[in-house]
């Protein structure tokens, strides 16, 4: 019997601590497409971020193993509204506000594939795909931010839902440095769970799972690990 992961779950993504080179270490705090974070350009002018992100993780949503990844950052935002980049996908910003952002955008979820790791063989790959959405920020001071984001189309037949919450502090350490702290909550919909926690009975027989009754993502036989803590460590350069 299908796993009915028929409700709501949340997500608690992670705490971390980054540092930042001439940038807010808002930008630091992301996980892959959870917010938008504008911060290469003064609302009107064109700019952009390059540099590069060490990102401590795990191998999958609710694994005890743990991965560790080097990605390159490169966004761009033109005074017009439009940005496009790895961190933030491709969209556009309504607001000319400096603190507060609001728009639609195009991002891409990564999907999961079971050569990952041991505990996913027989569950098949969960292919990438691409996901419309939303987002609103809001700076309540240079120190203080929250922000959100709803993306919809991930999973095996592109129906998952994600709506990210987060908020953070930073401060200023030095004219080029700032030092901040980020905590984000994800929510996600029936048809993701399924996708990236449900077993069907195919995968019950070739990975041999038991398929029961379960309630949400955090009693599913993949969830290796309830709790677990990420962070990121970001260096960037404005230009």
């Amino acid at each position: 019997m299908e796993i009915p992961l028929d409700k709501p779950s949340y997500f608690v993504q992670f705490a971390t601590l980054a540092a930042s080179l001439g940038l807010p270490a808002q930008i630091a705090c992301a996980q892959a497409f959870d917010a938008v974070r504008l911060y290469g350009a003064a609302p009107g002018k064109d700019g952009g971020l390059a540099g590069l992100a060490v990102i401590a993780g795990h191998e999958y949503p609710g694994s005890d193993e743990r991965r560790l990844l080097v990605v390159p950052l490169l966004d761009y935002q033109w005074a017009n509204g439009w940005f496009a980049g790895v961190t933030n996908g491709l969209g556009f910003n309504f607001s000319n506000r400096p603190d507060r952002q609001y728009g639609l955008r195009v991002t891409a979820d990564l999907g999961r594939y079971e050569k990952r790791s041991r505990a996913l063989r027989g569950m098949g790959d969960v292919e990438p795909s691409a996901e419309v959405g939303a987002f609103f920020n809001h700076l309540f001071s240079r120190a203080f931010f929250a922000s959100s984001s709803l993306r919809v189309g991930s999973g095996e037949h592109h129906k998952g839902a994600l709506l990210d919450l987060g908020a953070g502090y930073s401060s200023e350490l030095a004219p080029r440095w700032r030092l901040g702290a980020g905590l984000a909550a994800t929510l996600a919909n029936a048809d993701y769970l399924q996708s990236f926690f449900g077993i069907t009975p195919a995968q019950s027989a070739t990975s041999g799972y038991a398929s029961t009754l379960l309630g949400d993502a955090k009693d599913s036989p993949l969830t290796r690990q309830q709790t677990a803590v990420n962070g990121i460590l970001a260096l960037s350069y404005a230009f």
